[in-house]
This record gives C-alpha cells, sequence and structure tokens, in this order.
C-alpha cells in the first residue's frame, strides 16, 4: 500500500504548492465569501461542503482520464466554460432582480436560501469550472512518481489531500466571512447595496469565466 502514494519530499511539496494556490481567492472562494457574508458562517461553510463535493468529482475524473478528454477537445472545454459562466450570470441576475427575503434577525434586504439550495448552488459553481478539472489534470501529476506504480491511485491519493486542504482553506475563508458579516449587516448602507453588490459581483465572475477561459493553460 506504501507504492501507492508519493514519496515524502514529493507529498511535502505538494501540500506546500497546494496551500499557495488554495489561498488565492478563485470563483469558488468569493462564492464562498459572498454566502458567509449574507448567511453566516454555517451557511458558508455548507458552501464549501458543496464546492468540495464537486472538487471530489473532478477527481475522479482526473484518475479515470476524463480530465484529458475535456483539455484535448475544444467543444467540450467551451460547452463546460459557457455553462458555468451562464449559471454564474444567472446567479447574479437573480440577485439582483429576485425578490428580496428577510433575514432571520428581520433586517430587511438579506435574501436566505436554504441549506440544500446552497449545497446544490456550491457544488455547481465547481462542477462546472472547466479550469478545475484543468488544474488537476496540470497540477497533480508533477507531483506522481512513475517508479511506484500505481498512477491512478496515486493521483487519486493527491486529489483527496488537496480536498481536505481546501475544505481547511475555504472553511476559513466561510468563518472570517461570517464574523465580518455579523457586523455588515448592522450596516444601512450594506444592506442597501449588498444585493447588487453581490449580483455584479457574480456577473463579473461569470463574465470573466467566459471571456478569459479561451486559453487552456
Amino acid at each position: 500500500m506504501e507504492l501507492m502514494i508519493p514519496g515524502a519530499a514529493h507529498l511535502s511539496l505538494f501540500i506546500s504548492a497546494a496551500f499557495v494556490l488554495l489561498l488565492i481567492p478563485g470563483p469558488a472562494v468569493l462564492y464562498i465569501v459572498g454566502r458567509s457574508v449574507e448567511q453566516g458562517r454555517r451557511a458558508g461553510l455548507v458552501s464549501v461542503v458543496g464546492v468540495h463535493a464537486a472538487t471530489l468529482v473532478n477527481v475522479v475524473a482526473a484518475a479515470l482520464g476524463l480530465s484529458a478528454i475535456l483539455a484535448s477537445s475544444a467543444l467540450a472545454f467551451s460547452v463546460v466554460k459557457y455553462a458555468g459562466a451562464a449559471y454564474l450570470i444567472w446567479l447574479g441576475l437573480k440577485k439582483i432582480f429576485g425578490r428580496v427575503g428577510a433575514a432571520a434577525d428581520g433586517a430587511p434586504g438579506m435574501s436566505h436560501h436554504g441549506y440544500g439550495r446552497l449545497f446544490r448552488d456550491g457544488f455547481i459553481v465547481n462542477l462546472l469550472n472547466p479550469k478545475t478539472a484543468l488544474f488537476f489534470l496540470a497540477f497533480l501529476p508533477q507531483f506522481v512518481e512513475l517508479g511506484r506504480g500505481h498512477v491512478a491511485m496515486q493521483i487519486t491519493f493527491l486529489g483527496l489531500l488537496y480536498t481536505v486542504l481546501g475544505f481547511i482553506t475555504d472553511g476559513s475563508y466561510a468563518l472570517a466571512a461570517g464574523a465580518a458579516g455579523t457586523w455588515l449587516k448592522r450596516n444601512g448602507t450594506y444592506l442597501k447595496f449588498e444585493r447588487y453588490v453581490s449580483g455584479l459581483l457574480l456577473i463579473g465572475l461569470g463574465l470573466t469565466a467566459a471571456l478569459a477561459g479561451n486559453q487552456k493553460k
């Protein structure tokens, strides 16, 4: 079983590189922060679980070689890229023009979603981001030791380790943003413009994904 995972040197390097990459905010992190500010820490953590449930799907895909197909097919890449971008834009438009709900504490202007909805949205946001699959294709093989064999098992192990690290870093983002959200929700100006700021942020993320994803790096 020892031969089915990379050696200690490769693992140490992988963990260091993964932490650096995970601490750089991307669409999933911004989504988690937005939900945490809007609904609190628990909602943010549920969103984290949804995001990394999708990460596990990408781990399985990478291990089975499906991400290689995605990387080599311009059509597959475009379909997933634009589907993900459209979903982010749809979330943003719904945020801006949707019905405003009441917050749990009675504050106006704050719309809340159930945990099932939060999990689903986090899952879809990450699953429909083609760069996630491409990341695993480009990043994980660098830390695989061919001499140990079981390449698929090594990729799976590294992917699961990355998911655990991602849950830690994204969970930290959720907790910090949830704490900040408690203060922000007492700010009248924030309550007035929050839906527009959050909606425009989601739309911006969708447009960025659509316009900047043509190069498969």
